[in-house]
């Protein structure tokens, strides 16, 4: 004879198959699109090929899709609509039309994380700032002001008040880098939240030989998010050279972005927020 479930016993069964089938499933997976040109300061070009190591491993990782492109045509309405996080990881758009579909992109939902100089702008240099949008209000740095040389290590102080930065200890060694300062002061801005800043225990930061590139004091901030986009500036994205001894074309790399457990954790971090959000 059939006996029919009671209400209870089907309630528990419906529970039991609705947390089965939650445990199953995949994490969802998010695309990744970074442009980069990869070429004229070896420096970036040597850290463009690292990234493009590094980040398939991570994508491998922490499941998530990792394309690359150097055709910065593609930086169109078509393609970007099919990633949910852009990278650059060396240089901007200079094409209008470029131009226009990223601000687009940004402003409909999408996400960023940009590396160096892409973030880089000076008159009277071959990357002039005439992009006020992205200069002044999505990443609220104006143009370069300076760096520090030669690429050396600081003592970065971690804001704990953001996923980005989650598990990290209040500083951190990073790998050497050639630091930006900017034109206009992010700490007033108060879209903008800094991430990771200049500790004062690295100074003095730099070892010249110009005096100017070597930095006694000051407030530099070095990675940022802007609260009215879904984006992440980071500062890091430039390897040691062996600029003293070339050999023929090829420049000996002596430092690595992506060889410190802090500093890839920030990154990760980051982009697994960026990655998340949803647009």
């Amino acid at each position: 004879m059939n006996h029919p479930l009671s209400p209870k016993l089907l309630l528990f069964i419906l529970i039991s198959c609705f947390s089965f089938t939650a445990i199953a499933q995949k994490p969802s997976k998010f695309k990744v699109i970074a442009f980069f040109t990869g070429k004229n300061d070896m420096a970036h070009v040597s850290y463009v090929k690292e990234a493009n190591q590094w980040f398939p491993a991570m994508a491998r990782k922490y499941h998530f899709e990792y394309d690359t492109t150097s055709n910065w045509s593609n930086m169109n309405t078509n393609f970007l609509a099919k990633y949910q996080v852009v990278l650059f990881l060396d240089t901007r758009p200079e094409d209008i039309a470029q131009r226009k579909a990223f601000e687009n992109y940004m402003k409909d939902g999408g996400a960023w994380m940009g590396f160096h100089f892409s973030a880089f702008a000076l008159n009277q240099s071959a990357y002039s700032q005439n992009w006020d949008w992205y200069h002044d209000e999505f990443l609220g740095s104006g143009q370069y002001k300076g760096n520090t040389w030669r690429p050396t290590s600081a003592i970065l102080a971690v804001n704990a008040k953001h996923d980005a930065t989650k598990n990290l200890p209040k500083t951190f060694k990073s790998q050497p880098n050639e630091w930006y300062k900017w034109e206009k002061n992010l700490r007033t801005n108060p879209n903008i939240t800094v991430l990771l800043s200049v500790d004062s225990t690295s100074f003095p930061l730099g070892t010249g030989p110009k005096a100017h590139e070597i930095w006694h004091q000051g407030d530099y901030p070095v990675a940022w998010t802007n609260k009215n986009y879904k984006m992440i500036y980071v500062n890091m994205g430039h390897n040691d050279m062996d600029y003293e001894h070339k050999y023929g074309k090829d420049v000996k790399t002596l430092s690595h972005t992506f060889n410190n457990e802090q500093q890839n954790q920030f990154i990760i971090n980051g982009l697994l927020w960026l990655g998340k959000q949803k647009k």
